[in-house]
Order: structure tokens, then C-alpha cells, then sequence
């Protein structure tokens, strides 16, 4: 690391009070933090807290449910959450808050998990309110759920590693040795540093069939075991074959999920009773009151929380005469009862982040629980071969116990009676160690003879045992067999029910405006009115503010979209049924105010696409013009403001719609005009294109307007005729100018 010394600050124009000060700074390259400093905490993130690992759980879940294993919660009674929360930080140091929020989710009181693994007592909160805080850990108690046993299976017969923990006074293991797919099973949300995991629950059930049928044949269909995500909170999942056969192949993706509810007759009232897994009841209340309060839902007279101990519950009050199916259908669409989950099944898999899909998964998981089972197996048969050795050591004094006695007897020093009976019997220390350790009582042919019974069952057990290990088919069948046993123990039925797409009423005529002919006028302030024609027939006389006037004008329909273009390369994107009749009489609808647009951004020109299949012309001051197909603004979403509409280069000077190929007039400031065709131009899909020159303009000069031919004041139509383009136009002769005509901008 490079030192610079910096010059003795003189003492005399600083501070007189220090003497001889020295100021040293340490230069270190950008890339050296980042690698030295940066990288560590980035790594830390990934693997020591965020993403999960094969069996599902992050470190902090593994230390409290080990803690609570070895606090032997498993099997006892509940203690206190507070007491839970202090024995944990023997081995997750990072404060009794964190580990306290973590026990609140995998508990059976948030609903948080399909399994959970914390059988909780007291106010544990509930995952689908932000409002509904859970209780301090004093006033709680909790033991582990019955499940848990799956998850500490055989954990004391070297089936995982152990390591030290922060600071090196007890071990914890690195994995937990689970004997179901439980990174499947548990819905699981982290977020590191540059990289993010979000894994959706599925059916207990369903992923033990999914993973005997993987097991047996790697290649079989998943979707006919494992049908869909599952979450506590149910609602129903709206299934899109192709969306989730991309998640279980790639593991990204998303769905939707929608609320359930009922409709009481007697009473006029709508309850939604589950909701999607990924909102709570607070945002799709705030949301309804926001519609109801802009206009945008007139047919709810109020709706309450009414959640109680039976559960969640969210009733509205419809007015007289509103049709619960239809009013659903809207609130479907515009609040979050009905909402996207999206999946990214980031694991950490032997220390090191993969996305994988769900085949990929099962594939990593069927290979650890493989480990798993062999060293278990390797752990029960050394555990056989040691007690066998000490046992064909007590075979051998069988032949002759006078003699073993003897041989103890006749030895004078305690530490010589193993080394004599080693010679003796032509035992080693091990054999010899347990036979001198024999209890008097047990001096006995009766005794003697039952171990030595017992060789002949672990001469089997111990053959049996290394067939395991040697035959891998066996290996799977204990994985199977255990399987089968945790789908028998914990049976539970799907919560999130599966509905179709086609199975929807197509909210597409939901409570649509109605449709009627309109009159679009747009003044060149920027103030908009939607006028029937009824009302025009009474009073066709348009207001305006003073110095303002008609920019333009057309007729639509009320159902139609408006494309708004403004000065500032933006585009708005507004339904006409979104804005209330207007009378000429009025100003109108001030639109930088309505849509909420940028300090200074005014509308210069309002496009109705109809169906996006014409094609707009964008006339440039330096004299270019681009063609751009208005399928380019079309959008998937429901965006209502599109930046980048044009190419920010030069001013805009002027834009036509163009549907059919025609003849365009176009003027510059020199004076000079030309007319072309529009077939000379190429449409380009780029909305930011710069265009294609068009006019070769002198210095100091720009275009000014163009308009189409049959609407300027051209009659010497061959004069200004360009074949091709770039062109410099011909001077204006005074039989072909108008010098009241306006641009479309109003120039």
C-alpha cells in the first residue's frame, strides 16, 4: 500500500497549542477496497445469512431450531420464547430482536409456513397484516411442531457436519439432515448483495409423491404430482401451463393468485375470507378506499376488517342493485386481491448460489440425502463391527474362563492384568479392556453364552449393512420408504386452490363505460373536454381562457384510448372513459394537472391509436423526419406515461398520424417549401430515432410547419414536388403562401 507524507503543517497559522503535527494519508486503488473490504461483507450476505441452502433453511433458522432440539423442546413441554431466545445466542450473536422475528415466522401462529416448525402459544402476529404485531417473547411461549422430528433424523449418527460456533464453545451442525425436500416445502425470501432468492411453498404431500416418482424415473412429468404452489394463506392460484412448467424448469417466473370470497345475500355483503400470499388485508384496503375515493369504484358503501380469532375476514357493503360478480371482477383487476408471485429459486449449493429449476432441485437434493443415508448407515455399521470385535474377544474366553480368572488372579500389578489376558487369550487391548472390565456377577457360562448369541445377529446386521452401501437401489429405497412415511404422518390438503384462466369470467366487459360518439377538442394551453354530440348540437361555441384557442380537434368514441405527446419526449397514455362529458360553455379538463405531469411539460398533439397499426411522422427543426410505427408505443402494462417518444436531438416542429400513404407540404424559415410523398419514407420501430434528412437547410434556417398537401395553401403543386430526399425545396412564390396558416403545434 503506497504512503504519502505530507509537509509539517506550520504550527504558528493552525493551532499553536500542537507541536510538530504531521498528517500521514494512506492511498489505496478503488479495486483493492472493493476486493479487500467489500467483497468479505458481500460473501458474508450470501452465504452466512440470505439465501437458503438444500435443506431449506438460512443460518438463522438452523441455530434456533438446533437450539431448541438440544433445549429438548422436541419431546418436553413449552418454555418461555424469552429463554429460547437467550440459549440461541450461544450461537447467533446478532441480538435477541432478530432471532425473536424469526421464531414469530416459522411458528404456527403467524401462518407464515405450510409446515410450521415452532408450536407457538400466545400472539405470534399473522403474515398476512403489517398492522398486527406479535406479542414480546416474555409473554410467549413455544416447543418444536411434531415435524421437526423429519428434520433432526438421525442428526447424532455423523449423517451431517458439525462445526464450531462463533466462539468455539459448542458445535452446531452445518446442515440439517431432513428427510423430505423441505426447501420446497417452506416458502423462503432473501435478499443479498447483488443477487435476491424467492421460493414458493408447494404441497408437503405433493413434493413427497413428486420426489419418490423423481427418485425412480429422473425423467418423469413433475406437473402430474406436484400441480401447483401452495401457500398457508390460500386463495386460488391461477394456473398457466406454460408459466409454471418455466418455473419448474428454469426456476424463474411468476403467477397470479387471487382472493376468495362469498356473497351474503341477506345482507348485502361481499367477504373475502383468504387473500394472495404476497399482500395483506391493510394494502388491499387502502387500495379499495383510494379507488372509491378518485371515482373509480362507486358501487361499495363501506368495507371493514372484521378478522377475529375464526380468521381473516374483510367485508364490504355493496349498494342496492350492484352485482357482487362484476364488482369482484373490477377489484380483482385494480387492487391486489389479485397478485403476482414471482419465483427465483436462488440456493446456496456447496457454499456457492445456483438458480435452478425444480428437476434440478430434487436432482441436488435426492444426491445429499444420499450422503446423508450412507453415512448413517457407515456410522450404525461401524457402530456393529466395534461391538462385534469386543464380543468374538469374549468367544475366545469362552474356550476357558478358569484360565482368564487365573491369569487375573496370579497378576500382581492392576496395570499388567490387560497385557497378560492380551497374551493369554492372543486378544488385543480393545478385546482385552472389556473382558477385564466384566462385572463378577456376570462370570457366568449363562452370561458368556448370550453374547456370544448375539455375533451371529450382528455377523447378519453387518452384511446387511455393507449390501447398503455397495447397492445403491437400496439407498433409494430407504429414501422412499421414508418419504412415504412423512406423507403418512403429516398428511395436509392443499390450501391454495388451482383455477384455470378460461375459467374466469372475462372481466374484459367489466362494468364497461358505456359507448357513445364523442368530440375530442384540445386547446393549445393544454385544457382537454370530451363533448357528445347532443351537447354540441345545444351550444357549439367553444370557451376558452384569454389568449389561448383550438389546437386540435377530432371525433372518437367514448371507450377509446388517447395518446397525449408532450414537448418534454413523453407520452400519456389516457382512457377517454376516465374523463366526465364536458359542455363547450366550459374550460375543461386541465391536463399537466390531471395526469401529474413534469414542471413546464405541456401537450403538443393527442393521437387516437385505435388498434397501434398507422404510423406517425415527426417533423425535426434541422430538417429530418422519422417515420415510426405506432405499435412502438403500444404497452403490455397498464403504463400510463411512456418516456423517450422522441428523439430529443433537435425541437420538434411537427407531428402527423399517418394511415394511408399521402402528399406532405413542408416549409421552412427561409421561405422555401417542398412536397413529398410518405411511401419515400421507411418506417422505423426505434420511438428515439433521429430520422432521415429530409430538407438541406442554410445556416441560421429550420423548418418551421408541415401539414398535408391537400390541407396547405400549395397550388403550384409540380414547383415543390421533391422525387426524392434529401432536397433544398423551392422558394414560395406569393400565389402559394398563406401567412395566417398555423402549424400543428401552433409555430
Amino acid at each position: 500500500m503506497a504512503k504519502k507524507k505530507l509537509p509539517e503543517v506550520n504550527k504558528h497559522k493552525t493551532n499553536p497549542n500542537v507541536e510538530g503535527l504531521r498528517a500521514e494519508v494512506l492511498e489505496q486503488p478503488i479495486t483493492e477496497t472493493l476486493e479487500t473490504n467489500y467483497m468479505p461483507y458481500a460473501m458474508s450476505v450470501i452465504v452466512s445469512r440470505a439465501i437458503p441452502e438444500i435443506d431449506g433453511f438460512k443460518p438463522s433458522h438452523r441455530k434456533l431450531l438446533y437450539t431448541m432440539y438440544k433445549m429438548n423442546l422436541l419431546t418436553g413441554a413449552r418454555t418461555k420464547s424469552a429463554n429460547i431466545v437467550g440459549q440461541t445466542m450461544r450461537l447467533n450473536p446478532h441480538g435477541d430482536a432478530a432471532i425473536y422475528e424469526t421464531m414469530v415466522r416459522l411458528s404456527k401462529g403467524c401462518e407464515a409456513l405450510l409446515t410450521p416448525f415452532v408450536d407457538s402459544k400466545g400472539n405470534f402476529g399473522k403474515t398476512y397484516s403489517r398492522d398486527m404485531s406479535y406479542a414480546a417473547a416474555r409473554y410467549t411461549e413455544a416447543k418444536l411442531s411434531p415435524i421437526c422430528a423429519e428434520l433432526f433424523r438421525d442428526i447424532d449418527k455423523d449423517t451431517v457436519d458439525f462445526v464450531d460456533n462463533y466462539d468455539g464453545s459448542t458445535k452446531e451442525p452445518t446442515l440439517l439432515p431432513t428427510s423430505y425436500p423441505n426447501v420446497l416445502v417452506s416458502t423462503n425470501t432473501g435478499i443479498a448483495v447483488g443477487m435476491a432468492s424467492q421460493i414458493c411453498g408447494f404441497n408437503l404431500k405433493e413434493v413427497c409423491e413428486t420426489t419418490i416418482n423423481y427418485i425412480k424415473d429422473p425423467n418423469c412429468d413433475l406437473t402430474q404430482t406436484l400441480l401447483a404452489p401452495d401457500f398457508p394463506t390460500g386463495g386460488e392460484l391461477v394456473y398457466n401451463a406454460s408459466e409454471i412448467a418455466e418455473i419448474y424448469e428454469t426456476g424463474r417466473g411468476s403467477f397470479k393468485v387471487r382472493a376468495k370470497w362469498r356473497y351474503i345475500k341477506e345482507e348485502n355483503i361481499i367477504e373475502i375470507y383468504e387473500i394472495p400470499y404476497s399482500t395483506t388485508v391493510e394494502a388491499i384496503m387502502d387500495k379499495v378506499a383510494e379507488l372509491v375515493k378518485a371515482g373509480k369504484v362507486r358501487e361499495i358503501n363501506d368495507m371493514r376488517d372484521e378478522t377475529d380469532l375464526g380468521g381473516l375476514k374483510l367485508a364490504i357493503d355493496l349498494k342496492r342493485g350492484v352485482d357482487p360478480n362484476k364488482l369482484m371482477s373490477k377489484l380483482m383487476k385494480m387492487t391486489p386481491l389479485c397478485d403476482s408471485y414471482s419465483c427465483n429459486f436462488n440456493i446456496l449449493i456447496a457454499g456457492y448460489p445456483r438458480v435452478m429449476g425444480v428437476r434440478e432441485i430434487l436432482s441436488e437434493w435426492t444426491a445429499w440425502r444420499t450422503e446423508c443415508v450412507r453415512r448413517r448407515v457407515y456410522f450404525e455399521l461401524s457402530k456393529k463391527k466395534d461391538k462385534l470385535h469386543l464380543l468374538n474377544g469374549l468367544k475366545k474366553i469362552l474356550l476357558d474362563i478358569d484360565k482368564a480368572i487365573s491369569i487375573i488372579r496370579s497378576t500382581e500389578l492392576e496395570a499388567e492384568v490387560v497385557p497378560n489376558l492380551m497374551i493369554g487369550f492372543g486378544i488385543d487391548r480393545v478385546q482385552a479392556e472389556f473382558v477385564a472390565e466384566i462385572k463378577l456377577r456376570n462370570i457366568n457360562k449363562e452370561y458368556i453364552l448370550k453374547r456370544v448369541e448375539e455375533t451371529e445377529a450382528l455377523e447378519k446386521d453387518i452384511a446387511d449393512l455393507e449390501d447398503v452401501l455397495q447397492n445403491p437401489k437400496r439407498v433409494k429405497k430407504i429414501i422412499i420408504d421414508e418419504l412415504r412415511e412423512v406423507e403418512k404422518n403429516y398428511p395436509g390438503e392443499r390450501r391454495t386452490d388451482i383455477i384455470y384462466a378460461d375459467e374466469l369470467e372475462d372481466s374484459g366487459e367489466e362494468e364497461q363505460a358505456e359507448d357513445y360518439p364523442v368530440t375530442l377538442f384540445l386547446s393549445r394551453e393544454g385544457y382537454f373536454k370530451k363533448i357528445t354530440p347532443q351537447s354540441l348540437r345545444m351550444s357549439s361555441e367553444q370557451k376558452f381562457k384569454e389568449n389561448d384557442e383550438l389546437m386540435q380537434s377530432f371525433e372518437a368514441n367514448n371507450r377509446d384510448e388517447l395518446l397525449l405527446f408532450t414537448d418534454k419526449q413523453q407520452v400519456y397514455k389516457v382512457k377517454l372513459d376516465d374523463f366526465d362529458d364536458s359542455k363547450a360553455s366550459v374550460l375543461g379538463v386541465y391536463l399537466p394537472t390531471h395526469l401529474d405531469m413534469d414542471e413546464g411539460e405541456n401537450v403538443i398533439y393527442m393521437i387516437n391509436p385505435r388498434d397501434y397499426s398507422s404510423h406517425l411522422l415527426l417533423f425535426f427543426a434541422n430538417g429530418k423526419v422519422a417515420r415510426i410505427e405506432l405499435s412502438a408505443y403500444a404497452t403490455k402494462t397498464n403504463r400510463k406515461r411512456l418516456t423517450g417518444a422522441y428523439s430529443d436531438k433537435s425541437p420538434l416542429v411537427a407531428l402527423l398520424e399517418l394511415r394511408d400513404e399521402m402528399e406532405i407540404a413542408v416549409f421552412s424559415t427561409e421561405g422555401r417549401a417542398l412536397v413529398f410523398s410518405s411511401a419515400l419514407l421507411a418506417p422505423k420501430s426505434s420511438r428515439t430515432t433521429i430520422g432521415v434528412s429530409l430538407m438541406n437547410l442554410k445556416p441560421k434556417y429550420s423548418v418551421e410547419k408541415a401539414l398535408p398537401l391537400d390541407s396547405s395553401s400549395i397550388k403550384n403543386t409540380a414547383r415543390y414536388r421533391a422525387r426524392s430526399i434529401p432536397v433544398a425545396g423551392a422558394l414560395l412564390r406569393d400565389e402559394d403562401r398563406e401567412e395566417k396558416q398555423l402549424s400543428l403545434l401552433g409555430e
